[in-house]
């Protein structure tokens, strides 16, 4: 819990900011325990939606993550010690609640003579991603935390980079689905049934066809609500179902992998964050068999996680790496693997990872583009002939009737 508080402090100079504690009675001790006279003390306030939700830590968007890190590692670089340069971080987020509390959490961690590492694994503000905390613990411990950081921000910037661009280009995309569906639903219940009265009272037979459109329109008309209600609780179902069962979530990233195209957009992404982070493990001093055991535990794919964290078990117990994913690495490239393989025999494997992690990732930009480039003709393909169906099946009629008259 965040606590803010107003006093006066050892040297008698007014204060006011916040402090983490359990209750109120533990933030009162911290605050004496500083030499704080308080003057008034209550817990931080949070919006109504905050106090119900179950879910109390939030995202950090990728941006805000990523010039957190590079602050942070240019303080470390000028020789400041980290809980002075959180202190200093915070005075550049006075109008940001959130990184105010996210902080102060991590100040009062720190204070107590908590581990950068520790404070960011225990505050309950901000949900970070794993493979960020994890590699803060290995760089406190090689003692390279400021490059290591820096390189996190660079990460996380590209997949951010990344990201927008996918979004960015999928707009249209879904403004075309979007309005599609709009035009079928309303052909099927609102066209379709004044012109299927028509039919009906001049008694004649109608191809399998129009048969078929007229029911799907009948059906959505009748069951519209049922079916968006149906859709939304599938959805619900299937998000609990990928947080919290393991097995649903294998047997879904195992589907993803075998689609053409997105499986390897992943299967090379995968690859190409394993192989970046540990390269820069590695440059940082962190021993190779520790390195890819953490850069493991990062991959979001849990088919290919498996694998990798098989691999490493047996590097573990000294054999290499490249043999070890060989046997396991169904999903893995056979050139990533040759590819590791010389990296261990001329103990380059830092350089190795980083080149393969370029690789990947150019790799990856031009699937991506080629995706999307191939994405917008289908959708439009598919539109332009579902609603041809639905315009043929009502015009086959038509044509029959002044065929008879003829």
């Amino acid at each position: 819990m965040i606590f803010l508080y107003k006093g006066f402090d050892q040297s008698g100079k007014k204060v006011k900011a916040r402090i983490e504690a359990n209750d109120l009675a533990e933030a009162k001790r911290k605050l004496k325990a500083r030499g704080i006279i308080y003057q008034s003390i209550e817990e931080s306030g949070a919006s109504f939606w905050d106090k119900l939700s179950f879910k109390r830590k939030k995202r950090l968007s990728s941006k805000n993550l990523a010039n957190l890190s590079r602050n942070i590692a240019i303080y470390l670089r000028s020789g400041i010690p980290i809980v002075n340069v959180i202190r200093l971080a915070k005075s550049q987020y006075e109008g940001d609640p959130l990184m105010i509390d996210f902080l102060t959490s991590l100040e009062t961690s720190m204070d107590e003579g908590k581990s950068f590492y520790t404070a960011l694994e225990t505050q309950e503000i901000i949900d970070l991603p794993p493979f960020y905390k994890q590699s803060v613990k290995v760089a406190e411990e090689s003692g390279s935390l400021s490059e290591v950081l820096f390189e996190m921000a660079r990460f996380v910037e590209e997949q951010d980079k990344v990201t927008k661009k996918v979004k960015q280009a999928l707009v249209y995309p879904m403004f075309i689905v979007v309005i599609s569906v709009m035009m079928v639903a309303f052909m099927l219940t609102t066209v379709v049934p004044k012109i299927t009265g028509m039919f009906i009272q001049l008694k004649q037979e109608l191809p399998g066809i129009t048969k078929a459109v007229i029911a799907a329109g009948d059906f959505l008309g009748a069951y519209w609500l049922y079916i968006a209600v149906a859709i939304l609780i599938a959805a619900a179902l299937f998000q609990f179902a990928i947080r919290h069962s393991k097995r649903f979530r294998y047997l879904w990233h195992r589907f993803l992998l075998g689609l053409p195209l997105f499986g390897k957009i992943i299967q090379t992404f995968e690859l190409a964050r394993f192989s970046y982070i540990t390269s820069v493990l590695v440059r940082s001093g962190v021993t190779f068999v520790h390195a890819v055991k953490l850069a493991s535990n990062i991959l979001d794919n849990e088919v290919i996680k498996e694998e990798f964290t098989k691999a490493t078990k047996d590097v573990v117990e000294g054999k290499k790496f490249s043999s070890s994913l060989a046997k396991y690495g169904r999903h893995v490239d056979k050139s990533f693997i040759q590819a590791i393989a010389l990296g261990e025999e001329t103990s380059e494997v830092a350089l190795v990872m980083e080149n393969l992690a370029d690789l990947y990732f150019d790799e990856n930009r031009n699937k991506i583009d080629m995706f999307l480039a191939m994405l917008e003709p289908i959708l439009i393909l598919f539109v332009g002939a579902t609603i041809g169906v639905i315009v043929v099946a009502m015009l086959l009629p038509i044509f029959s009737m002044n065929l008879a008259n003829m």
